[in-house]
């Protein structure tokens, strides 16, 4: 055993049993949080306007504090943008991260010196927790690579500026700066094509032991490597063991990234954001990823169905329920009071408290008060690929209401790695899935308001050449499984 996994053994078992007395205390810890974040917003604008002085209860809070999205904070944002200090927390953000919104264009979310922790730690921890189950520490000793956005920052002002991920990269330890990939100069590189080719030229002959990254982008990087080598990627990289993903739902993507591997692989989700790294896969036997529930971060949830309502019902840790859709509300140490994030999740245990990411809320589509979200459309169309034997790289569903006549419907846009045989049949039994999982939809269609969804097949390579024509190809972009507007199926049109 080399010198890093010697050394990460007790600090991943230390670790590990830290995490596993968190769990335990998961609604202790989050009034202590909550109890922490108002005493230092008194001292804030924010908590000025708000009249953090006369609140002592969480009630009083919710009665204080509406829930908001980032269009209601750009009024505050736009004061820290302007060197303006103690406006949603002590001092300036040491960063903001930079973020493309579906509705919001750029947006800018602040990092503090205190909320900073929360992103690398958690990031420490999932490894860790996986170290510590499986034994598996000699991955220390290899080549890492992060598909990562660009390091390279920008100034607002005195605030540096940039991707997420490009933040994060400022803050790898040093114990690993030796084994990451790629290089800085690659990674500087804004072109996604041009990156990845020169991603490959400096990795394909390295011993990669753990991949991270999106997975629609990690599966672009083992094209290439295939392509580059006629070799799978587990032959290239023998010594590969592990993949760190998030960002997206793994299923739609695991059968083809793990063929592409060409063996058995261990996998580590996690579920982070530029608002906060909310929670992460802590063990390879149970569902669900680990809330991160003693990091700076007070969460609150709402009944999805409520979330666009003028007083939805908000619920703290200790009121969920395992298997209600919920909106994730977030308050925070970088000054994020009450902030929708915009995802959907849905609790799995609450011993300890787990949970899957089940969509967005602005993800869905309701043409006709259906209310289909992302989970639904997934698990239909995963669940009868399985069935068919039939890989799925990509996929996108909008509503078509206007239809010259004919019964509206939902229209799937599906690139096919070996298309079904009988496409009306497949997707007959796809429409079906559908209608199981949600009530709604099969009411429309039973009562001929709707019509059986239809799936337009897309030409090979389609998604990644609507995301190259739009401008979004790499980082962290991806496509929205679902929406309610048929801007992204207009734009798909072209690849058919």
């Amino acid at each position: 055993m080399k010198f890093k996994a010697l050394l990460a053994k007790p600090f991943a078992s230390y670790i590990s049993a830290k995490i596993r007395k968190e769990m335990m205390r998961a609604v202790e810890d989050q009034g202590a949080i909550w109890q922490d974040l108002i005493k230092t917003g008194k001292k804030t604008e924010f908590g000025s306007e708000h009249g953090f002085n006369a609140i002592s209860t969480y009630e009083e809070y919710k009665q204080a504090v509406p829930i908001r999205d980032y269009e209601q904070y750009r009024p505050y944002i736009d004061k820290i943008k302007q060197g303006k200090h103690n406006v949603l927390w002590k001092g300036q953000p040491i960063y903001l991260a930079k973020t493309s919104g579906t509705t919001s264009g750029v947006k800018y979310i602040p990092i503090s010196k205190d909320s900073i922790s929360n992103h690398i730690d958690t990031a420490r921890n999932a490894l860790l927790c996986y170290m510590a189950e499986t034994g598996n520490t000699a991955f220390a000793d290899g080549k890492l690579i992060f598909l990562s956005g660009s390091p390279e920052l920008e100034r607002i002002g005195d605030i540096p500026t940039g991707r997420l991920s490009g933040i994060v990269n400022h803050h790898v330890p040093k114990y690993l700066r030796t084994n990451q990939l790629p290089s800085y100069e690659t990674n500087c590189i804004d072109d996604w094509e041009t990156k990845l080719s020169k991603i490959v030229d400096e990795t394909i002959n390295q011993d990669m032991t753990l991949i991270s990254g999106i997975p629609p982008w990690m599966q672009m990087y083992f094209d290439e490597l295939i392509a580059r080598s006629g070799k799978k990627v587990g032959e290239l990289f023998k010594n590969l063991s592990v993949l760190v993903h998030g960002g997206v739902n793994f299923e739609p993507y695991k059968a083809k990234l793990l063929d592409s591997i060409g063996r058995p692989m261990h996998t580590v989700e996690t579920f982070p954001a530029s608002e906060g790294f909310f929670a992460f896969q802590d063990t390879q036997t149970q569902e669900g990823l680990l809330l991160n529930t003693n990091s700076g971060i007070f969460f609150e949830f709402v009944p999805a169905g409520e979330i666009f309502s003028e007083n939805p019902t908000r619920l703290s840790l200790k009121d969920v329920k395992v298997g209600e859709n919920y909106a994730l509300i977030v308050n925070s140490n970088a000054g994020m009071w009450a902030y929708n994030i915009g995802d959907t999740v849905k609790f799995v245990s609450t011993n300890p408290y787990r949970l899957v990411v089940t969509g967005r809320t602005k993800h869905f589509i309701s043409a006709f008060g259906e209310h289909v979200i992302g989970e639904e459309v997934e698990h239909s169309l995963m669940s009868i690929a399985a069935q068919e034997n039939i890989r799925i790289i990509e996929f996108t569903v909008a509503p078509r209401v206007q239809t010259d006549g004919e019964l509206p419907y939902h229209e799937w846009f599906v690139e096919f790695e070996n298309a079904p045989a009988d496409i009306t049949a497949f997707a007959k039994k796809v429409d079906d899935a559908m209608r199981k999982k949600n009530i709604y939809y099969d009411d429309l269609l039973t009562g001929n308001i709707l019509q059986t969804l239809k799936i337009r097949p897309i030409k090979k390579n389609g998604f990644i050449e609507y995301m190259k024509s739009i401008g979004r190809l790499g980082g962290q972009n991806k496509v929205p499984r679902l929406s309610n507007d048929r801007k992204i199926a207009d734009g798909l049109a072209p690849f058919l």
